[in-house]
Order: structure tokens, then C-alpha cells, then sequence
């Protein structure tokens, strides 16, 4: 079985390094810690705090393998030296046509897409239609909300 391939900077590598310490070393003791509070109230199939705790448990230790996973199997995309052609790890500059509204967006993989931050996954439709294009040159983005164009100003 080949493994899902995780494309990412080595800056959301070690975002996510960091996510997994802290889950590891903080947040799952924390969660014990509550548990065994919450067993000391009595009967489990009517404490809420209990079923509370087991839940984010569990969410945690599903965290914990998905990053560990994602660790795995990343790749980093390193391509400062080549700003000809939008890739991952490049921010991208344009402009959207006729009105000339900018914006601005940094291609990652999904493991370390923020939307809110400016950092957009490269399975998105912006980055897919912006994904190999050059500085100067127009493209049309389908979205849910229907097709733009933009033209991109700069690659960094």
C-alpha cells in the first residue's frame, strides 16, 4: 500500500512537531488527570464530566496520529531559488481583473493550510489554477462562488 504523501515547509513540519510535543507531553496527561476526577464521582454511565473527558481523549490520540502520520510521510517543499513559476512554498501576489482588488496567498500542503493566515492548500481551487503560471500572466479561477480573474503580480 503506498502511503498518502504529505507536501510541506519546513516550517509547518516543525509547526507540527511542536503540536505533537504538546499533545504528547501537556494535553494527555491533563486529560488522565480529569478522568481520574471524574471517575471519583461515582457512577460512569451517568457522569458527564467523565464521557467529556473520554471524548476529547479520544479526539486527542486521533490528533496525535494524524500529525505523527503527516510526519511520517512529509515532504518538504523547498523552492526559494526558483520564483519564475508558481509551486508550493511560494506566495503569490495578484490581482483580481477588472477592478484591480490585490491579494495575497501562500501555497502549502493541506497538513499546514490556514485559510485566515493567508496560507492556502495546494489542492485549492486558487492554487490549482495558479499552480505553474509566471508573474505577468492572467488566469481564470473557478470557485463555489464562480469564476475570477486575476492576473499575478509577484512570486516570493
Amino acid at each position: 500500500m503506498v502511503e498518502k504523501v504529505y507536501p510541506m515547509t519546513l516550517e509547518g513540519k516543525k509547526n507540527l512537531e511542536n503540536e505533537l510535543e504538546e499533545l504528547i507531553t501537556v494535553k494527555r496527561k491533563e486529560i488522565v488527570e480529569r478522568i481520574k476526577i471524574a471517575r471519583s464521582f461515582g457512577d460512569l454511565s451517568e457522569n458527564s464530566e467523565y464521557e467529556s473527558a473520554k471524548d476529547e481523549q479520544a479526539f486527542v490520540e486521533g490528533r496525535i496520529t494524524t500529525i505523527e502520520t503527516m510526519i511520517r510521510f512529509s515532504q518538504i517543499i523547498d523552492n526559494n531559488n526558483d520564483k519564475d513559476k508558481v509551486s508550493l512554498g511560494h506566495t503569490i501576489t495578484f490581482i483580481e481583473l477588472p477592478d484591480g482588488e490585490e491579494e495575497e496567498y501562500t501555497i502549502v500542503g493541506s497538513a499546514e493550510a490556514d485559510p485566515f493566515s493567508g496560507k492556502i492548500s495546494n489542492d485549492s481551487p486558487i492554487a490549482k489554477a495558479l499552480l505553474g503560471k509566471s508573474i505577468n500572466e492572467e488566469v481564470t479561477i473557478s470557485t463555489p462562488g464562480g469564476d475570477m480573474q486575476v492576473k499575478i503580480t509577484k512570486i516570493a
